[in-house]
């Protein structure tokens, strides 16, 4: 069944969720992380991603430190995304133990930086597709440049790339199901490993995402809301 992956964003070192990926639409969902990361952990998470929102709108890591001490503490891997755009970012987080870092706007800004992390970490990286209207959007999605994300998708496994998040902007937050059309294209597309993120409300979402192929999604509010356990249809 498809593994779910509970998600902690971070604006000045709170859980919040946005709503369609909209800064001025946030929620705090819990004040304290270490709190949210313990309760994961003890709910049974086999895996966790925590995006660092306000790195991802300045264009580099802000929520570092507060990061490595999560990984510290946490018994489970943890992926980490949001403002890694250098390869010392990506080798930052790498030794501070996170299993795996998302790339999103720096993959698609910068090839060469993009090669580069691929050739040395290509085990340990994931391409975020963050899609609107199925245009590929970057720099915390505020800018959407004319790219279709299933020709991005290609471009990104033929220079190495072995994970991909995919994340339909419009179904963020919104608790409105996951965009399994898009999803299902992908995967048929590519031969990476394809993560859903966005839109997820209950298990019959994930049995869906199951039937499709996918293995792995990324849950947010759906969790926070009670509308999903981790004891439930996806483990």
């Amino acid at each position: 069944m498809t593994k779910i992956i509970p998600a902690i964003d971070l604006i000045d070192g709170k859980c919040v969720r946005l709503y369609q990926g909209k800064f001025n639409q946030s929620t705090v969902m819990e004040n304290d992380p270490f709190i949210q990361l313990q309760k994961f952990m003890e709910d049974g998470a086999e895996l966790i991603h925590i995006v660092d929102l306000d790195g991802a709108r300045l264009g580099a890591p802000k929520q570092y430190e507060l990061i490595k001490r999560l990984v510290q503490i946490s018994s489970v891997p943890i992926q980490v995304g949001g403002g890694i755009r250098t390869m010392q970012s990506v080798k930052n987080y790498i030794d501070a133990g996170v299993s795996r870092v998302v790339l999103g706007t720096a993959a698609i800004e910068n090839k060469i930086f993009l090669t580069n992390v691929l050739k040395q970490y290509s085990n340990q990286v994931a391409i975020g597709i963050d899609a609107k209207n199925e245009k590929v959007a970057t720099r915390g999605w505020e800018k959407v440049v004319d790219v279709n994300y299933l020709e991005f998708a290609k471009i990104m496994e033929d220079l190495g790339a072995k994970t991909i998040v995919f994340t339909d902007i419009s179904r963020d937050g919104t608790l409105t199901g996951p965009n399994l059309e898009q999803l299902q294209r992908l995967n048929d597309e590519v031969q990476c490993t394809v993560i859903a993120s966005g839109g997820i409300r209950n298990d019959e979402d994930i049995k869906a995402l199951h039937e499709i192929g996918i293995a792995e999604a990324i849950v947010g509010k759906a969790i926070y809301d009670g509308m999903i356990t981790l004891q439930g249809a996806g483990q």
